[in-house]
């Protein structure tokens, strides 16, 4: 609001224009005074007679009633904020420059001639066409000189904020606010010798989209677009790289030129993209870093639309070009940067175009062309979504659905990305396969073959699908014929081959740890998006016929097998050397450094840790020593307990052996305090591995680097064992003693697998003795020790008979509310269950009693999960940040899969658990939604799980922990 106009000035000034069409239709001019008035003048402006508002300022003699009186208005408005600030002050200034310290809040003036009026500090001009002569860089006085060359301008209205324009007779008003853009805006250069200017978005420099060279086919002149091409067969498939607005033209007008009716465009990019004007054309340009001025923008926030960004972009580099007399600097060639930056023109916003208008507006012209935007990643495989997207592609055109007539022509697809190389390749092929479901002929068209392709050995994951899909080999062949018909520019099942010669080509030196962590990322993400065809091709076969009923989404979310192979996609431990011990590569650590024994039990039983559930014959421990396993038998078969049965079940993951009396697993140097998981759920592979360690270590008699509680040392093992060799020999003096391997996974939840092998193994032992004992054990008798113990006291509890609960205790503690458990996910799936807060309340009474003895610092898994996310806000680096909310979360899924355990187990019984709890999962919780509420997880009271990508199954359960070990195998 201006001083002295309550309504505010603009309503004041069409207040004005009112008045002056009611005097020229012969009103009644006594209206005037009032209206003076009320604006507080008391007297009418004289007509004719100078208004003085400074020094070279004047209202033009005879101008009209109207103007006079809004500047006469606005000059005592602004007296009377002068004369207050100096009375504030208490300064004692003259008039003219309590007037020019007025001026710098608000001031009038007015002309009628066309010259300009000067009116502040002279830092910058600003002229009346609204642009702007940068002479110095931001960070100058805020202080503006502006001059109007505009002869309709009569007013100008100046302050620090926005300089308010208005033309003549007040039917314009307008702001310049050059200001306010130069305070916002960041200046950069990519070197010395080159000028300084506006960056984009704060950091960016505007770079040529394309290259010549990028143009391997050479079909930038002749078909308008780099590197176009159509898929080998008789689809209509068509892929480019990036095209100007012309080439965009050219390409259109050749598919109508072939005979094309119906044209579906689709561009894959997630990186903004603008066109500038330029030679008669709109060539693409986008923003990149100075760090890396050849890589586009990629992981954009999904929050902001790509189209908005763009928009975005687009003021400002108009707003740019204001303040640089029209001109902004561009970049062509980043490579030598010769005469770079380039400046280019930009008077109006209608010399950039965004992608938007490039790519709809021959919608106006070509009733059957179509436009959709479906930002695909340069690396890896599509996320759920953008599936969901094209599904949404497929399900928005008629001629692409099964519906249509047999003889109706097939609509072209055209794809674009940046070069029309990676993922125009990958939208080809998903077209390849929507057209196969849409042909209605058998016979798949032929494909030229260039040369004999090479027998390659087909990876193990890949193995592992296609023997569970229905059809599975089938529907590899078809994504595999789809590679080949869209592989003249790459070849997506080639790379993942060529990656991995070079990850395994690469020797053990220290220098070759980051080339190698590059290769084996290459090598995952091209197999990654290898598995994701095959997958989305299953999902065509189902789902092409029943209209996709589902979206791809809901799909993985009812086959969640489908994640938990995909966590298996790196095999490369099982072939790691167990020369990597004996050469220093890996150390040995003791048990001492990674078990302290809090519960202070070594010294009664040779064992860390080691607890037994009150009342009931479920124990825990750490990894003991052969002398420590015979004291805790020998415990459990004296004559208070009498346990004849025993079953033993070991938990752990990773390679465990005994070495002179002592527990040593092997451990990366660099990384000691983190597990070496083996990738398998069979016992009898770790059992080998085990002894193929063994056996190099006895072999080899030699000083060993070990880590201890408190120091390193050199020593030789003179004597070695398996853990599955310690047990043999109790069996002898412990007849009732069984010994079963059955590896969980460090932090996070157990497989449904892994549930339904405890279960299986508790059963098969109550079936031979209702009075078994049982005792889990972990590397240090904590984490999937007490997660086990649980399973065994909810499994015995529906067997025998559950205890009565005790009533609710009153905790007055900090995160009360989250030490019970009372995550706003978990009682989304309490709400879910039948019966769902007894089964939650089962889990905790179990998980109060497997924990009785470990206090908060110790180990509770309901507070270990409030406890470890509390952590991340005193991390400093996002790593270690992302590392705890990981932690965080697979604590979290642990009790969620405890509660559905328990539900199971429940739902189950009357059927004496026939039906495996895998199966359980697929076929009933599954539908009901329970991997939704998985693929969403997070702490939705603190922060948007959506935030983050660990919060998806497919993240989490992929990424067991955040730091990655080195590469030390082979890609299997």
């Amino acid at each position: 609001m201006y001083p002295c106009f309550p309504l505010g000035f603009s309503r004041f000034s069409a207040r004005i224009r009112f008045l002056m069409q009611r005097e020229q239709s012969g009103g009644d001019p006594c209206w005037k005074k009032s209206l003076c008035q009320t604006a507080g003048l008391s007297q009418l402006p004289r007509g004719g007679v100078p208004c003085r508002l400074g020094v070279g300022n004047e209202i033009s003699r005879g101008g009209n009633f109207f103007l006079d009186l809004q500047c006469q208005i606005l000059t005592l408005s602004v007296g009377s904020m002068a004369e207050k600030k100096q009375q504030r002050k208490g300064s004692g200034h003259a008039d003219h420059s309590l007037f020019h310290s007025s001026l710098w809040s608000m001031g009038t003036t007015a002309s009628a001639a066309p010259q300009p009026v000067s009116v502040a500090s002279p830092v910058e001009r600003v002229h009346g066409n609204g642009m702007a002569d940068i002479k110095q860089s931001i960070g100058m006085s805020p202080f503006q000189t502006v001059n109007i060359h505009n002869s309709k301008a009569k007013s100008i209205i100046t302050n620090k904020v926005a300089p308010v324009v208005i033309t003549y007779n007040c039917r314009q008003e307008f702001q310049i606010h050059d200001e306010i853009l130069k305070a916002n805006y960041k200046v950069g250069r990519i070197s010395e010798s080159m000028p300084e200017h506006y960056l984009v978005q704060g950091e960016f420099f505007m770079v040529l989209d394309v290259y010549k060279k990028a143009d391997v086919l050479n079909t930038t002149g002749s078909r308008g677009a780099p590197n176009f091409r159509q898929a080998k067969g008789s689809y209509p498939l068509y892929g480019m790289g990036q095209p100007s607005r012309n080439g965009f033209q050219q390409v259109l007008q050749r598919l109508q030129a072939q005979g094309q009716e119906e044209i579906i465009f689709i561009c894959v990019r997630e990186e903004p993209v603008v066109f500038l004007h330029k030679d008669g054309d709109f060539v693409p340009y986008t923003p990149r870093k100075k760090e890396n001025l050849h890589e586009n923008l990629h992981g954009l926030e999904r929050e902001e639309t790509v189209e908005h960004l763009e928009l975005k972009i687009r003021n400002e580099l108009h707003d740019f070009a204001k303040l640089n007399d029209n001109v902004f600097y561009i970049y062509n060639d980043i490579e030598f940067f010769n005469d770079e930056p380039q400046k280019i023109s930009i008077t109006c916003e209608e010399d950039i175009l965004v992608t938007e208008e490039v790519y709809k507006r021959p919608m106006f012209t070509m009733p059957a062309y179509r436009y959709y935007r479906l930002p695909l990643p340069t690396e890896g495989a599509p996320l759920e979504e953008d599936f969901d997207a094209f599904v949404n592609i497929l399900r928005e055109s008629p001629s692409l659905g099964l519906g249509q007539n047999g003889f109706q022509k097939l609509p072209a697809l055209l794809f674009s990305c940046q070069v029309g190389v990676g993922r125009t390749n990958l939208a080809l092929i998903l077209g390849a396969l929507v057209m196969n479901r849409l042909s209605r002929d058998s016979q798949q068209p032929q494909v030229e073959e260039t040369a004999p392709s090479e027998s390659r050995p087909m990876f193990r994951i890949i193995q592992s699908l296609i023997n569970k899909l229905p059809n599975g080999q089938h529907v590899m062949e078809e994504v595999d014929h789809a590679i080949s018909q869209c592989s003249e520019m790459h070849n997506i099942k080639e790379a993942i081959y060529e990656n991995k010669s070079k990850l395994e080509g690469i020797g053990d030196q220290i220098q070759g740890n980051s080339t190698k962590d590059y290769f084996l990322s290459r090598t995952m993400q091209s197999l990654e998006r290898y598995f994701y065809l095959i997958v989305f091709n299953a999902y065509l076969h189902e789902q092409y016929p029943l209209a996709f009923m589902s979206n791809f989404s809901q799909w993985m979310c009812c086959h969640p097998w489908l994640y938990r192979l995909l966590a298996c996609m790196d095999l490369s431990e099982l072939l790691a050397p167990a020369e990597l011990v004996t050469s220093g590569a890996r150390v040995l650590v003791a048990d001492e450094y990674l078990a302290p024994d809090v519960l202070s039990t070594v010294k009664e039983m040779k064992a860390v840790n080691f607890r037994r559930v009150p009342k009931m014959p479920v124990y825990g421990v750490a990894q003991p020593t052969s002398e420590a396993t015979g004291v805790v038998l020998a415990h459990l078969t004296d004559e208070k307990r009498k346990h004849s049965h025993i079953l033993w079940v070991n938990l752990q993951n990773e390679l465990v052996l005994e070495g002179n009396g002592q527990i040593f697993v092997p451990r990366e140097p660099s990384c000691l305090d983190q597990h070496i998981s083996i990738p398998t759920c069979d016992p009898q592979l770790l059992k080998k591995l085990e002894t193929s360690l063994k056996e190099e270590i006895l072999k080899a008699q030699k000083w060993l680097e070990v880590v201890l509680e408190q120091e390193k040392q050199m020593k030789m093992l003179k004597s070695c064992q398996t853990v599955e060799e310690i047990f043999n020999q109790h069996k002898s003096s412990h007849q009732g003693l069984v010994y079963r391997r059955i590896p969980l996974p460090d932090c996070s939840a157990p497989t449904e697998e892994d549930f339904d092998k405890l279960l299986d193994t508790m059963k098969s032992a109550l079936a031979e003795d209702s009075h078994s004992a049982f005792v889990f054990n972990c590397s240090n008798g904590k984490g999937r020790t007490t997660t086990a113990m649980v399973v065994a006291v909810l499994t015995l509890w529906h067997f025998n008979g559950f205890p009565e609960f005790p009533e609710d205790e009153i905790v007055s503690v900090p995160d009360a509310k989250y030490t019970k458990g009372e995550f706003e996910v978990v009682m989304q799936l309490v709400r879910l269950l039948p019966d769902g807060y007894r089964m939650k309340r089962e889990v905790d009474l179990a998980l109060d009693s497997v924990s009785e003895t470990m206090t908060p610092m110790h180990y509770h898994l309901r507070e270990i999960i409030i406890c470890t996310y509390r952590q991340i806000k005193n991390e400093k680096t996002e790593k270690e940040c992302q590392q705890l909310l990981l932690k965080s979360l697979q604590y979290l899924e642990r009790y969620i899969y405890l509660i559905l355990f328990n539900t199971y187990l429940h739902l189950e019984k009357k059927d004496s658990w026939q039906r495996s709890f895998t199966a359980w999962m697929e076929q009933v919780a599954a539908r009901a939604g329970v991997y939704d509420i998985l693929n969403q997880l997070g702490f939705s009271e603190f922060e948007d799980p959506r935030d983050s990508p660990l919060a998806r199954l497919r993240c989490r359960w992929q990424r067991q922990n955040v730091h990655s070990l080195p590469f030390r195998g082979e890609f299997v």
